[in-house]
C-alpha cells in the first residue's frame, strides 16, 4: 500500500517512535488543523499504533488523599 503523505523527519518512524511522538506527518502538507489531526489517526492505524485519547496524559493511579483533606 503506498502511503500518501511525507512523515515528518522524511521516512516511516518505528512503531517505538510513532508511540512516543505526537505528529508523525509532516505538517506543512495540511492546510488546516483538522486535516492534520485525521491525518495523523490514519498514520497511527497505518502503523498499528493506538490511537491518542484525551485523557493519556492523566495518571490511572488512584490520588492518595493529603493531610489537610478530611476523610469524612
Amino acid at each position: 500500500m503506498d502511503w500518501k503523505y511525507r512523515w515528518k523527519n522524511g521516512s516511516q518512524p518505528s512503531r517505538d517512535q510513532a508511540a512516543k511522538n505526537p505528529h508523525l506527518l509532516d505538517e506543512s502538507q495540511f492546510e488546516n488543523e483538522q486535516d492534520r489531526k485525521l491525518a495523523e489517526e490514519s498514520a497511527r492505524k497505518h502503523l498499528g499504533i493506538p490511537a491518542s485519547t484525551l485523557d493519556e496524559e492523566q495518571s490511572i493511579l488512584p490520588r492518595a488523599a493529603s493531610p489537610d483533606e478530611n476523610l469524612l
